[in-house]
């Protein structure tokens, strides 16, 4: 076993839900239905295919009390997994069905994370996602919701979704709005799509991070684009070989990219769907590229300079990262 301290930033918490959760939200949930409509099997037909199980997860949390239960199981999987910094993303416009407001859901999720925070020695933030399907109003929604919660643990705008299904037109003013005010941000892309996905979600959102962008690698000028402007990976290999954005763990580009100087960390993406740990990425890492102690620290340590924190809090999560 691998047991480092880490930092994981891309994670959905409406996909992290161990069966442990589920069964509390839904007591008629047998193991056997979680494990076939939850997870998802190693491999799936498309990135379309694999956020089919997303909302088995995102329709429990629709109220205040689940958002919070589910919120306290992510950060016990998180302080199991050792990991001592995370960031947290979820789609609040996904949690309305019960009645709640998007203010609401915000706000119950961040009072959750504050508390577990406090509990667990886990630090966090938390991202909201808007979805490539959604309207430009939805978009801008989301993105009035991370500026309207500035000061909390909310600390950035990210757009989640099926990237080869839908542009990213609808959703220029809302990252425009998020610029235009200094609110961070992070993009998912380079995942069902290649290297022109990235570039596009470059120009279209000026993200300082990309969520996934393992195919990048398809392109030699965008991997040095990335490399000189300190554009920070969000890689989930695990995840990228069920989405089929690479064809098998030990094709996957993460250690081509690493050589290559791109600023990156591991994730996990997923818990449930995903149906890993941090803990397991870093022993396959090691299984397939032969990464060792060094290579899985100095991810860990890009991973916290690309974090939505400010310099104080990075400063003592680096001091806990190198104990």
């Amino acid at each position: 076993m691998i047991r480092l301290p880490k930092v994981e930033l891309h994670l959905h918490l409406d996909c992290s839900l161990s069966y442990s959760a589920v069964s509390r939200l839904d007591p008629s949930i047998s193991r056997e239905e979680y494990d076939a409509e939850f997870v998802a099997p190693p491999q799936c037909a498309s990135l379309a295919d694999f956020l089919t199980r997303a909302p088995r997860g995102f329709q429990l949390m629709q109220s205040r009390d689940a958002l919070r239960l589910v919120t306290e199981d992510v950060f016990a999987q998180l302080a199991a997994d050792r990991v001592i910094y995370a960031e947290l993303r979820f789609a609040p416009l996904l949690h309305l069905l019960g009645g709640l407001t998007a203010e609401a859901v915000v706000e119950a999720v961040d009072r959750a994370a504050e508390e577990c925070i406090a509990a667990t020695g886990v630090e966090a933030r938390l991202i909201l996602c808007t979805l490539r399907h959604y309207s430009e109003e939805q978009s801008l929604e989301t993105a009035r919701l991370v500026e309207q919660f500035r000061g909390s643990r909310v600390v950035a705008l990210d757009i989640a979704g099926d990237e080869a299904g839908f542009p990213v037109d609808a959703h220029v003013p809302a990252f425009r709005y998020a610029a235009e005010r200094g609110v961070a941000r992070t993009a998912h892309a380079g995942e069902a799509r290649g290297a022109d996905s990235v570039w596009e979600t470059l120009r279209a959102f000026a993200p300082s991070r990309i969520g996934h962008g393992v195919r990048s690698i398809e392109d030699a000028a965008l991997v040095e684009h990335l490399r000189r402007e300190r554009i920070h990976l969000e890689i989930c290999p695990s995840s990228n070989v069920q989405t089929r954005a690479s064809a098998s763990y030990a094709e996957h580009a993460v250690d081509r990219l690493f050589r290559a100087g791109v600023s990156l960390g591991i994730s996990t993406d997923t818990r449930t769907i995903t149906n890993v740990t941090l803990e397991q990425e870093y022993t396959r890492l090691r299984e397939h590229f032969a990464w060792d102690t060094a290579e899985l620290a100095a991810c860990n340590r890009e991973a916290l300079g690309a974090a939505f924190i400010d310099d104080a809090v990075r400063a003592r999560l680096a001091a806990r990262l190198a104990s």
